[in-house]
């Protein structure tokens, strides 16, 4: 599966593409606000580029239940990051699930929109059919920013399988390219750990629908719980599902921490054979000093 995505191209037959999350927002889940102002969110998606980020993520409204934000401030918010970023060589989306935020970003330079609603609204597949951008569409049940207690499947991961095979159709009729699509299972999204970990557990049934497959783990409740970990000490159970799913079949990864995910996912690449060590020293054969020599005069 070779896509164009933005300024990248990705082979996602032999490479896995590192998303870093970058958010606008003054209660967001992770950083708790660190990166709300205009300065720390740049700092950080540049930061994250220099880490080896593929991809930057950026969001203006967290996914959890809440009032809702004026659509005007969802666009002060992200416009500003992706205007800054232009240029910067990685891949830029924007999490929304409001289609005028998703024209603005696209207008501002947005090569996707992660859409953590499953085209909810049906307008967000004819705001991105009407550009050049990728779509990333993810399973989720409830309207947004909405509670959805005590969720409850039968058999989770053929519904989720299901729930995606509907919304990719409902894009593909609106005009959205089979090869501007990603999808998303949507760990954690209206499901408990258990439901997660079946997820994980199954995953290449979702990757299996034939689309990129982007997973969103990082520091997850169910990653806590399955883990007796608070937030600040997920880490290594984030990396460990991770690697899991790019054995699956995921190829786009969502994270928090980013220097560690792109270590452990350029490990699993170079393990697979799909990447080449970086250099080799470690019991390698020492040319003599005589050969060094003869070498240094050749190329005199």
């Amino acid at each position: 599966m070779r896509r164009v995505i933005g300024p990248s191209i990705f082979d996602f037959d032999r490479q896995v593409a590192v998303m870093a999350i970058v958010n606008r927002t003054p209660d967001s889940f992770y950083d708790r606000g660190a990166t709300f102002a205009l300065d720390a969110a740049v700092a950080a998606a540049r930061g994250a580029i220099r880490e080896g980020a593929d991809w930057i993520d950026v969001g203006g409204v967290k996914f959890a239940p809440g009032p809702a934000v004026p659509i005007e401030d969802e666009i002060d918010r992200v416009v500003p990051v992706v205007r800054a970023l232009d240029g910067c060589g990685a891949v830029i989306s924007v999490d929304t699930f409001e289609p005028a935020a998703a024209r603005a970003a696209i207008a501002a330079g947005a090569h996707v929109i992660n859409d953590t609603t499953g085209i909810h609204d049906p307008l967000m597949a004819d705001v991105v059919a009407d550009s050049d951008a990728s779509l990333v569409i993810t399973h989720s049940l409830a309207e947004p920013r909405t509670a959805y207690p005590a969720p409850r499947y039968g058999d989770v991961v053929a519904e989720v399988a299901d729930f995606l095979r509907d919304r990719v159709s409902l894009a593909l009729e609106r005009g959205v390219p089979a090869e501007r699509i990603i999808v998303d299972p949507g760990h954690d999204l209206n499901k408990n750990t258990v439901h997660s970990l079946e997820l994980t557990r199954r995953l290449g049934e979702i990757t299996s629908l034939g689309y990129p497959t982007l997973v969103a783990l990082s520091n997850k409740d169910f990653v806590g719980e399955a883990i007796d970990r608070d937030r600040e000490g997920r880490l290594s159970g984030s990396l460990a599902a991770a690697v899991y799913c790019v054995l699956q079949g995921a190829r786009i990864l969502r994270v928090h921490n980013v220097r560690e995910t792109v270590d452990a996912v350029r490990m699993t690449e170079a393990i697979l054979g799909w990447r080449e060590p970086h250099h080799l020293a470690h019991n390698m054969p020492v040319a003599r000093a005589d050969e060094r020599n003869d070498d240094v005069d050749a190329r005199a």
